[in-house]
């Protein structure tokens, strides 16, 4: 008995150091979680456990438990064994291990896996230090951060299944708890697109939600675009703002990135526009945030690397500050090119910075520093010598060094006026008098032509006056008389001086000096039954004569178609004189009709006594209506 039970406890001491042996011979396995071994809140995940080919079972442990957490058989064909997780949450959060066993013993433990859930506590931040825009072979610096107390700040690159880096995080000034993770040298080759997250040390596989994904941009040698906006660098509240990137180059995407913004670039893809290559970021409504230094670049889709940078462009937002300061000019707002002119910013409220902007430009503005002075802000603004391309409307602002990029509500507009001396190039063209500059021959142009115009319409009034006077005109012998016929060569203006004297010509008036007969009675020559008053003048007597003379040649049809038609109304008075010795040397007629005066020549004829007279007579048609 007693041999016997020694013979069995011999063996079983041989046979333990055996199989433990045997155990320690057996490769340990591999462990991996899909698709991540960081799951978010409440996501499934799955952890896997592969050993050898001859693997029966696989058990999967936690540390810090005693337990076995799962056993499962391997997948069939295959030596691996599937653990799952159909929502994740803090409860499973841990470091996890597995073995196997064989039908030589049990494996080895695995390397252990960290099973992390993320969304237990707020985002933190990410952010690139100077700026997300790296060149090609450069460092750069991550800063993770938030408001909350986080021991330790994790960062990871999209791609990557472990984290790259795990740091202590440290207080700021500020009272934000923050890491700087340096990163690089970074190279066009490969996308750098990471993340960050916080955790507590005493819960460190539970993590807080991840920031914001944090896109490096790899920028090259390739030519710079060019950043404009159509409102100009200082906006107000209330307009819309729209950047725009555009350049010679065939780029087919751009970016647009502003300086210490939390916010990733934004990305578009290209717009042609006018025979360039470009994208248009709208900005929305303006308000104090889009106040800023922003730049632009422009990449390949079929390259990681982006242009050099574009010149910065500032976008300043007035109205921001409640102060209005001034703005004043000496010697004066009308001053002569080469002068020296001293722009002059003032403010009762306190500002640091004074910034001069020409209005209709694109320049950026001018920033002097402020000075106080006898309890006013003030900054001068020198303009030496001053040139007829500095003409224009100003406005100054005021603005603090801690948001150099919000200012004060304008001042009201100054309108600088130079007056170009000889070889002065002329108002700048972005200056309120740039548009006269280049119309000022169409004004040249518009004046010559309605001189012309006028000149033309003269010569045509003056041509149908002239036709209408040759028609009305009968030439006769009276034409060449000569000029010391004085009824004859009398003027216009004392025909009409005549005009009441004769239109009363029907009463006969008489002067002891000079003898004048009017003589009102039926043309019985004419054809129609126009009534007509004739005039008899005599130049060579000093005596009144009166008596019937005979009535003149027929007058034009023009003069007989007139409005006021008497025939048969007329009546007839005849006054004789004694007949003189001899008949008058010059008779002269005047028919009187309204508004014309006409002057004809009859051919002589006989008198009313059957003399003939001795020289052509002489009658007028006086039209008085």
């Amino acid at each position: 008995m007693t041999l016997t039970l020694t013979a069995l406890l011999l063996l079983g001491l041989s046979v333990g150091p055996r199989t433990r042996a045997q155990a320690g011979t057996l490769p340990k396995p591999s462990i991996w979680a899909e698709p991540g071994s960081v799951v978010p809140w409440q996501k499934a995940v799955t952890i896997l456990c592969r050993g050898i080919p001859k693997a029966q079972e696989f058990y999967l442990i936690r540390d810090g438990h005693s337990a076995t957490w799962g056993r499962e058989k391997p997948l069939e064909p295959g030596n691996t064994a599937k653990f799952s997780f159909t929502y994740m949450t803090d409860a499973y959060a841990g470091r996890y291990r597995c073995y196997y066993q064989s039908p030589t013993g049990l494996s080895e433990h695995s390397d252990p896996l960290e099973l992390v859930v993320t969304g237990f506590h707020g985002k933190p931040s990410l952010s690139a230090v100077p700026s997300p825009i790296v060149t090609s072979g450069e460092k750069v610096t991550l800063q993770c951060g938030s408001r909350m107390a986080f021991n330790r700040f994790v960062l990871m690159k999209e791609g990557e299944p472990r984290p790259s880096s795990t740091l202590d995080s440290q207080r700021h000034t500020d009272g934000q708890f923050q890491t700087l993770f340096p990163v690089g040298p970074v190279t066009p080759r490969l996308r750098w697109t990471f993340r960050c997250y916080g955790y507590y040390s005493n819960t460190p596989q539970v993590w807080s939600l991840s920031s914001d994904p944090l896109e490096l941009l790899v920028s090259g040698a390739s030519r710079k675009p060019s950043l404009l906006t159509q409102q100009g660098p200082v906006v107000s509240p209330g307009q819309s703002v729209t950047l725009q990137c555009l350049s010679d180059v065939d780029y087919d995407r751009f970016a647009l990135y502003k300086k210490n913004s939390r916010d990733p670039p934004l990305h578009r893809v290209q717009q042609p526009q006018a025979g360039l290559s470009g994208a248009d970021f709208p900005l929305g409504s303006v308000s104090s945030s889009l106040g800023g230094r922003y730049t632009c670049y422009g990449g390949h889709s079929l390259s990681l690397e982006w242009s050099a940078p574009s010149d910065p462009l500032d976008i300043l937002v007035a109205g921001q500050l409640p102060s209005t300061p001034s703005l004043s000019v000496q010697p004066g707002p009308t001053v002569a090119s080469g002068e020296n002119v001293t722009l002059l910013c003032r403010s009762m409220s306190s500002v640091d910075t004074f910034l001069l902007s020409k209005e209709g430009t694109a320049n950026p503005p001018l920033r002097r520093r402020s000075e106080d002075r006898a309890g006013q802000h003030q900054a001068e603004f020198s303009m030496s010598p001053v040139t007829s391309a500095q003409w224009g409307s100003y406005r100054c602002y005021g603005s603090h060094s801690t948001s150099p990029y919000l200012l004060s509500h304008p001042s009201e507009p100054l309108e600088l006026q130079v007056s170009a001396s000889s070889g002065d190039p002329g108002p700048s063209p972005t200056g309120p008098s740039s548009t006269a500059g280049p119309n000022w021959h169409l004004y040249v142009l518009v004046g010559a032509s309605g001189a012309f115009v006028l000149l033309l319409c003269l010569l045509v009034l003056l041509l149908v006056r002239r036709r209408r006077q040759g028609k009305g005109r009968k030439p006769g012998p009276a034409d060449r008389e000569p000029k010391d016929r004085g009824l004859q060569d009398s003027s216009r203006p004392a025909a009409a001086a005549q005009e009441e004297t004769l239109s009363d010509a029907a009463v006969q008036d008489t002067q002891p000096e000079e003898g004048v007969e009017l003589d009102q009675r039926q043309n019985t020559q004419d054809e129609g039954t126009q009534g007509m008053l004739c005039a008899q003048v005599s130049h060579s007597r000093s005596r009144l004569s009166q008596g019937r003379v005979t009535s003149p040649p027929p007058l034009p049809g023009a003069l007989l178609d007139t409005e006021d038609r008497q025939a048969g109304e007329d009546r007839q008075r005849d006054s004789q004189a004694p007949a003189s010795d001899a008949a008058p040397p010059d008779v002269t007629y005047a028919q009187l009709n309204h508004l014309t005066l006409r002057r004809e020549t009859s051919a002589p004829h006989s008198s009313q006594f059957g003399e003939p007279p001795e020289e052509p007579s002489v009658y007028a048609a006086l039209a008085i209506r």
